[in-house]
């Protein structure tokens, strides 16, 4: 049942327009930092700010991580819509996908061009909310995430090395919980229109920040 006053949309009909427009427009915040943010920095913080590999300094550059660096924060929160049909457990693959994905970087490091197709990641989530690629395919694309994200730790000592994966998987996790929650809340007002409009941002959003880093 709708519920009016005779004035128009009373308070319980702004507030989710409000959140609405909020997601709408997050992509084009994201977007903007990610055009003002070098990939590079996202990914060094620990040498920017001259910490030394502790366990403290690793759980906390660990939790950081996904957040600071655009590219993988717009990737997390675009999980979520994908995340809107499938059972909670999906999370957990993912989650455990990325930790293989480190270990694969902190193995075998030194991926060509792996920068290139995280950015193209978001192409991939994308192609998904339109139905052209199986969900699938975002298991090894989450991989993908963890194994740059394995890049700045390179010749960590065993504990804080350790601590920052620890870091990882708690701030992944709890941005993928987050932004599933708050799209739920929402899942009743957003019309396959809205679907579109933000898998059509995530294509553009990938292919411009894939083709700035071909040519930088």
């Amino acid at each position: 049942m709708t519920i009016s006053s005779p004035t128009g949309p009373g308070p319980l009909h702004r507030r989710p327009s409000r959140l609405i427009t909020a997601v709408l427009a997050l992509p084009g915040v994201l977007v903007a930092l990610l055009l003002l943010t070098p990939a590079a920095q996202a990914h060094h913080m620990m040498d920017l700010l001259h910490l030394r590999p502790t366990p403290m300094s690793g759980l906390i550059s660990g939790l950081l991580h996904p957040v600071i660096g655009p590219d993988h924060l717009l990737f997390l929160l675009a999980l979520a819509l994908v995340g809107l049909q499938r059972r909670r457990i999906w999370m957990l693959g993912l989650l455990a996908t990325g930790l293989l994905g480190s270990a694969a970087g902190l193995l075998l490091p030194g991926l060509p061009g792996s920068e290139v197709l995280v950015s193209l990641s978001l192409v991939v989530v994308g192609l998904v909310l339109f139905g052209r690629l199986p969900a699938p395919v975002l298991l090894p694309a989450f991989a993908l995430h963890g194994y740059v994200l394995s890049a700045s730790v390179l010749g960590w000592n065993t504990a804080p090395l350790s601590a920052y994966l620890v870091g990882l998987l708690l701030s992944q996790g709890a941005l993928l919980l987050l932004s599933l929650t708050v799209l739920r809340s929402l899942s009743d007002r957003l019309t396959p229109r809205h679907h579109q409009m933000l898998a059509s941002a995530l294509i553009g959003i990938g292919g411009a920040w894939s083709w700035s880093a071909l040519v930088a």
